[in-house]
């Protein structure tokens, strides 16, 4: 059977700014085949075309609209839950143009929803008016849980630990998007038009991109190319349908 493929980025194809080893001759023979996949990846900060232009600056040809972002994910999820609503978004390119694209309003008058992803600078004010806006009854969301992200110069805080403080701050705790709720998979699914019984999905976490597909019933590959190791797998209750070294043992099925 014909499989297509959810693949994570980070830790899976590059490691920041440097490809994995067989990462884009992988990309290669998907595109050679018309092997349907998108590469996830729960980073708000950055719109498909801005992804497209960084990863084909290092050497992996990836077309834009093969690539889906927790904010994209968050949009979908708005405009299914309440169409051409209203957000107060906290939030780089990558946030605001999704939100746009479904037909969203940014406002910080009376908002359905206070939208949160990750960003590159925040002020006091900003999160002041996050919190006031949510205690006066707009709904909290976030793009992805994640409390801290990699860079060029280390780890710095991420959409989660900003959360954790509005939360606290409020006490209302924010709906997480991305992975690894099930919700941002079948959205890619429904992005990509494939089921879950042909979709495999690719990551190098076991608490993250294992566990979301194995809760969307989808047959799983962890590469040990990441965060990920193998004497780690006994730990979860859980288990990959396979273990692999890296991307690069992949075999994609032609017929």
């Amino acid at each position: 059977m014909i499989k297509n493929y959810l693949i994570d980025m980070d830790g899976v194809l590059v490691t920041g700014k440097t490809l994995i080893p067989g990462a884009e001759l992988f990309i290669e023979r998907m595109l050679a085949a018309g092997t349907k996949f998108l590469i996830l990846t729960n980073n708000p900060l950055y719109t498909q075309r801005d992804l497209e232009h960084r990863l084909n600056s290092i050497g992996l040809k990836v077309p834009a609209e093969s690539i889906f972002t927790s904010a994209m994910a968050t949009a979908r999820f708005l405009q299914n839950q309440n169409p051409n609503g209203t957000a107060y978004v906290i939030g780089e390119s990558g946030l605001t143009q999704a939100m746009h694209e479904v037909g969203y309003v940014m406002t910080d008058s009376h908002p359905d929803y206070v939208v949160l992803g990750e960003v590159n600078n925040y002020n006091f004010e900003m999160i002041a008016k996050a919190v006031r806006l949510i205690n006066d009854g707009a709904m909290f969301i976030a793009t992805n849980p994640d409390s801290t992200g990699p860079t060029e110069a280390g780890i710095v805080p991420a959409t989660g630990a900003l959360a954790a403080l509005i939360e606290k701050a409020t006490n209302r705790a924010p709906f997480f998007v991305g992975k690894p709720n099930p919700l941002m998979m079948r959205s890619a699914m429904r992005y990509l038009g494939v089921h879950s019984e042909n979709t495999i999905m690719v990551g190098d976490r076991m608490d993250t991109d294992i566990v979301a597909g194995v809760m969307s019933g989808l047959d799983t590959i962890l590469v040990l190319s990441g965060v990920s190791r193998r004497e780690d797998v006994k730990r979860f209750p859980y288990r990959p349908t396979q273990i692999l070294n890296s991307v690069a043992e992949i075999e994609i099925t032609t017929e």
